[in-house]
Order: structure tokens, then sequence, then C-alpha cells
């Protein structure tokens, strides 16, 4: 079977976020002044072959720490689908 994980980093909110920073005050220039706190992360994509959910999540949880995110600055947060083997 195949699974598509999705995984979705970003900054700790303990931690200055610069680019998110200035796209607030980019946005605020052009006169959108109710914006606030824009964070800016990352999303990766990986297909795993597995026999089942479980084992694909630990497979894409595995890659995500060996090196897609670290874990002093960001968090991760893991989404798991099944793909449709017909397709």
């Amino acid at each position: 079977m195949r699974f598509k994980g999705n995984v979705i980093v970003r900054f700790k909110k303990s931690v200055l976020e610069p680019q998110g920073k200035a796209i607030e005050l980019s946005l605020k220039e052009r006169e959108y002044t109710d914006v606030e706190q824009i964070r800016v992360g990352k999303h990766i994509e990986a297909v795993v072959n597995a026999e089942n959910s479980e084992e694909a999540r630990i497979k894409i949880e595995k890659i995500a720490e060996s090196g897609l995110y670290n874990p002093v600055m960001e968090v991760c947060h893991i989404e798991m689908e099944e793909l449709d083997e017909t397709v």
C-alpha cells in the first residue's frame, strides 16, 4: 500500500521568525493594519510504501527526524493519507 505523509514544520512560538515578521511589516505598509503574527513554515510531502498506516507513519516520522526539522527550534506535525491505488 502507498501512503502520503504531509509534514508541516513551523518555528516554535518562542523563536523569533524573521521571514514572517518581514511579511507582516510589508503587509502593514500596504495598509493591512489588522494583520498580526505572520509565521512561515515548511510543507513537505513524502510517499512511502508500507503494510499499514501505522508502519507508514513510523517511516514518515523517522524521515522527519532525520533532517526535515530541527527539534530545538521547530515543531513538526504529520498528517497521513492512504493513496488510492486504482488511479
